[in-house]
């Protein structure tokens, strides 16, 4: 076997003095060493943190009740935590009282969102990720400059609803590499794509590839859209997988950087891969001949969410468990700047 660095293990050169029948008997009937690979990076990127800390911070500033447009991130219980200290989810302005404070979701929104926020007198905070405001700043900016655009996500997701309400006759969206040949534009030598930040970087790629067999011209946005910790979290889960007899990933079903990670694990090799919102969600029927479970998390995910899985594990005997690092993570996001001038002034 491999090790998660990648290299054979290490052999002593010491001699066994026990013949080798006897030997080869004893090492079948020696069980097998039960571990967990925990990946790393996992859990909480800077833009949920930053969304996160963004109604925290409005509850302790303004107190209860805050009002929250769509879920503030994907995860049901960092929703339900917030919700128990006074946050109000709803799913449009029109829920929000006349006055009070609403705060937009980390998955941005349409310019026409804060249009109707205005015409109701709400006191908006915007957690939108940077990472997703690029993207829309990148949109306005094909746009304007008369590209069709080609937003690879998936239909109905919160942020290529925002990012297609930036341009909205300009943007076209493909959902993978099967809705290419759909694909239908004004000029083919003025094409650029654009993409949803929490995608598989793998299928974006043949996505991407596709397109640009039907359009050669086709330009590139000016950075990478998808986003780091999406990015580093895949990759993750690629050092682990193929060691992996059972992988679990944490995080909710809606959230699409969970989602992807574990069809990330299962085309990497792992022999099974199941998604949980908590450890309490895990069927003790996965655990049959598996003697090496990996495990990680999406980015919308706190920790303790995979700690109660390793406390679960570790009470099945997985209580030698090694961490694989793939990447570093040290970005920050400031909180948005209504909050901070809000904050300065109290």
């Amino acid at each position: 076997m491999v090790t998660a660095s990648g290299s054979a293990p290490a052999t002593s050169g010491s001699v066994s003095a026990v013949p080798d029948s006897a030997s080869s008997a004893a090492s079948a009937e020696a069980p097998q060493r039960k571990r967990v690979l925990l990946a790393a990076p996992r859990g909480y990127c800077a833009g949920v943190d930053r969304a996160v800390q963004t109604v925290e911070r409005a509850l302790e500033q303004y107190g209860a009740p805050v009002y929250v447009r769509k879920q503030i991130v994907h995860n049901k219980h960092v929703v339900q935590t917030l919700e128990e200290r006074g946050a109000i989810f709803v799913e449009e302005n029109e829920e929000v009282p006349e006055g009070a404070i609403v705060i937009f979701s980390a998955h941005g929104v349409a310019p026409e969102v804060h249009d109707q926020a205005s015409r109701r007198s709400l006191r908006t905070i915007d957690a939108t990720c940077p990472l997703v405001t690029k993207v829309h700043k990148e949109a306005v900016r094909f746009a304007d400059e008369g590209y069709d655009i080609l937003l690879i996500g998936h239909e109905g997701h919160e942020e290529v609803i925002g990012t297609t309400g930036e341009a909205p006759e300009h943007i076209k969206l493909v959902d993978g590499p099967e809705g290419v040949a759909d694909v239908e534009v004004r000029d083919p030598s003025r094409v650029a794509w654009l993409s949803q930040t929490t995608l598989s970087v793998d299928e974006t790629e043949q996505t991407v590839a596709k397109l640009r067999e039907r359009f050669p011209l086709l330009i590139d946005p000016p950075s990478d859209d998808i986003c780091y910790a999406t990015q580093n979290r895949q990759v993750a889960v690629k050092r682990i997988a193929p060691q992996s007899d059972l992988l679990i990933v944490v995080g909710s079903a809606n959230s699409s950087n969970s989602v992807r990670l574990v069809e990330v694990a299962l085309e990497a090799g792992a022999n099974s891969a199941y998604l949980v919102d908590r450890a309490e969600e895990i069927d003790p029927a996965w655990f049959e001949g598996v003697t090496t479970v990996g495990l990680t998390s999406g980015a919308s995910v706190p920790e303790e969410l995979v700690q109660g899985v390793l406390a679960l594990l570790a009470e099945r005997g997985y209580s030698d468990v090694e961490e694989v690092r793939s990447a570093q993570e040290k970005l920050l996001f400031a909180l948005p700047h209504e909050l901070r001038r809000n904050l300065s002034s109290s």
